[in-house]
């Protein structure tokens, strides 16, 4: 990763941490939970080396960007209004958006709000989901899945903060990276630390080299900034109401694994298949199933989505 530069940016009143490596069309990478800039650590060297500019910011809350303490500091507008800024920052119009998990949702916002910044988007696990004007997301995650769903765990200040303290923090990311299960998440009673049971031996796409660097992060920031995206799910649900029923008009490439907890939950395989999702976002040029690929597909599968999204771009 030789060539990577970090520095500081003044976003929307907090501190940013970007990394970035390259000279020119903006590549802006989201990453998701419980990760870092890091998680795109392939794609800023493939994209860089193919002459584009890659960027790549640690989200509020998140590594070395500030982390407000109140929870309502992280509804979807505080977020997309980060991203805005950062790409003003960047002095350009436009940026290529490539965004995974929780940047992923952050991504469609994004394009929903703002769509004259986002030139095309590459959207990885999580395709959009459009907001249901009867319920609340996390009443209906609830009532289909019940209190141990992890998005409902994760509802309560303090509580999956002490759970992930007990099991410790690096198998914890652990856990949550080389799960497999593609099924909802549903958490065991003993806490998050010993779901899923997976193997002591890492897989060849994560090294511990890796997993220090994520769980050095986290040592010092703890995961009260990231849960928070999650207990503003129902606010944002207020908060978003202007834009019920809008269609995403910018140019969109989605890949998934077939194993992902997303793609395997919430109904968005038959969402994907229906031709809803297409109706959606009406400019949904391709949808990518990686075969024997799980959730976090921009580190297990590193070429292959590179690949992809510089084949996608490449048009524009």
């Amino acid at each position: 990763m030789d060539g990577i530069v970090h520095r500081t940016v003044e976003v929307n009143g907090i501190k940013m941490h970007v990394a970035e490596k390259g000279e020119g069309p903006v590549v802006l990478f989201l990453h998701g939970f419980p990760e870092l800039w890091y998680s795109w650590r392939h794609q800023i060297v493939a994209l860089s080396s193919l002459g584009y500019r890659a960027v790549a910011p640690d989200l509020r809350g998140y590594g070395d960007t500030d982390a407000p303490t109140s929870v309502t500091s992280y509804t979807i507008l505080h977020l997309v209004g980060d991203i805005v800024a950062l790409i003003d920052s960047l002095a350009v119009d436009q940026v290529f958006l490539v965004a995974h998990d929780w940047g992923a949702i952050l991504g469609w916002h994004l394009c929903l709000v703002r769509p004259d910044r986002i030139k095309a988007y590459v959207s990885l696990s999580v395709p959009f989901m459009p907001r249901n004007p009867k319920v609340k997301p996390v009443d209906a995650m609830r009532a289909f899945y019940g209190d141990d769903y992890y998005i409902c765990r994760f509802q309560e200040p303090g509580k999956t903060e002490a759970e992930f303290a007990s099991s410790g923090i690096e198998q914890v990311i652990k856990n949550v990276l080389t799960s497999r299960r593609p099924g909802p998440p549903i958490l065991p009673k003993e806490g998050i630390g010993s779901y899923p049971n997976t193997s002591t031996t890492l897989p060849t796409w994560l090294s511990q080299e890796d997993v220090t660097y994520f769980s050095s992060k986290f040592a010092n920031t703890g995961f009260t900034g990231a849960l928070n995206y999650y207990r503003n799910l129902n606010l944002n649900w207020e908060l978003t109401a202007a834009w019920a029923g809008t269609q995403v008009k910018v140019p969109v490439k989605f890949i998934t694994g077939d194993l992902d907890v997303v793609y395997n939950s919430l109904g968005i395989k038959n969402y994907i298949e229906s031709g809803a999702f297409k109706k959606d976002v009406p400019f949904l040029e391709e949808v990518v199933i990686q075969e024997g690929v799980a959730h976090f597909n921009n580190q297990e599968a590193a070429e292959d989505v590179s690949n992809h999204i510089y084949a996608f771009i490449k048009k524009f």
